[in-house]
C-alpha cells in the first residue's frame, strides 16, 4: 500500500487542511478504487486513525482506498457560527479525492465510518445524503449530539447547532425518519452500529438502535466488551472494513482474522 499526508485547500473552510490516504498497491490492479472515508473523534485528529490503530495493516491486501479527514471539533456539521465541517467533507472532500485518484467516484463506490463524534458523523452524513454514499458505520456514537441528550449546554456545541436542534437538519434521529416510509428506502445506505458495553456513550447507542427498530430500518447493530478506547475501536473497525466490503462489491476481503 502507498500512504499520503495529504494537504489541499478546502473552499468551505477557507483554509488549508490535512487528510491521511491509504492507497492500494495490489498486483493486477490499477483502480478505480471504491473509498472509505474514515472520521476521527472530538479529542482527535486526522492522523489518529493510523497512529492508533493498524488499520494499514488491515487493508494491505484490499482494493479499497482509505481517506481520513479533519474534522476538527466542528461534529461534521456546519456550525451556526464557525466552521462548515459537513461541507468539507461532501462538497470539498469527496470531489477533490475523485479528482485526483483512480476512484469509483460515484455512491456505489463510497462508504463513510467513525468514532464517537466521527460515528455520529458518519451516520449523519450517510442519512443526510444518501447519493453520496452505499454503507455507514459508527462505533461508540455520539448520536445524542444535536439531539439534546450530551453536553446541549456547553455553550461550544450550541455555537455548531444553534440552541434548539432536536428535529433539525444535524439530528440522526430526525434525519433517520425520512426513511420510515417502505418507499424511500431503496435510497438507504446500508447502516452498521457497534458500541462497547462498559462506553459511557452505551446509552446513547442503544436509544438510537431502539428508534430505528421502531421505524422499522433495517441496520447491524451490536455490543462487545469494551470502553472508549483504541483497543476496541482497533478491533472492530476490522468488522466495519467486512461490512463495507461486501457493500461496496468487493469480493472475499483478505482481512486479518479477529
Amino acid at each position: 500500500m502507498a500512504f499520503c499526508d495529504l494537504h489541499y485547500f478546502s473552499p468551505s473552510l477557507q483554509k488549508q487542511v490535512g487528510c491521511n490516504v491509504i492507497i492500494p498497491e495490489l498486483p493486477g490492479h490499477d483502480g478505480p478504487f471504491p473509498v472509505f472515508y474514515l472520521l476521527h473523534g472530538l479529542s482527535d485528529d486526522y492522523t489518529m486513525w493510523q497512529r492508533k490503530t493498524s488499520i494499514g495493516r488491515y487493508v494491505q491486501m484490499l482494493p479499497l482506498m482509505i481517506v481520513m479527514p479533519d474534522g476538527g471539533r466542528g461534529f461534521y456539521t456546519d456550525a451556526k457560527a464557525g466552521f462548515a465541517y459537513e461541507s468539507a467533507i461532501v462538497k470539498d472532500l469527496v470531489s477533490f479525492v475523485d479528482k485526483t485518484f483512480h476512484t469509483v467516484a460515484h455512491k456505489a463506490g463510497r462508504a463513510i465510518g467513525g468514532l464517537s463524534m466521527g460515528g455520529y458523523g458518519a451516520i449523519k452524513l450517510a442519512l443526510k445524503y444518501p447519493e453520496l454514499f452505499a454503507s455507514a458505520n459508527g462505533h461508540s456514537g455520539a448520536y445524542g449530539f444535536a439531539h439534546g441528550s450530551w453536553r446541549a449546554e456547553e455553550s461550544e456545541f450550541q455555537r455548531i447547532t444553534g440552541e434548539n436542534p432536536v428535529g433539525g437538519p444535524d439530528d440522526v434521529f430526525a434525519l433517520a425518519e425520512k426513511f420510515a416510509p417502505r418507499t424511500n428506502r431503496a435510497q438507504m445506505p446500508a447502516l452498521r452500529l457497534d458500541c462497547g458495553t462498559s462506553d459511557f456513550l452505551l446509552d446513547q447507542n442503544r436509544e438510537f438502535h431502539a428508534h430505528l427498530q421502531n421505524l422499522g430500518i433495517p441496520h447491524e447493530y451490536a455490543e462487545f466488551p469494551g470502553a472508549h478506547d483504541w483497543s476496541y475501536w482497533d478491533k472492530h473497525i476490522q468488522k466495519s472494513l467486512r461490512f463495507h466490503a461486501k457493500h461496496l462489491g468487493i469480493s472475499k476481503p483478505r482481512l486479518r482474522a479477529d
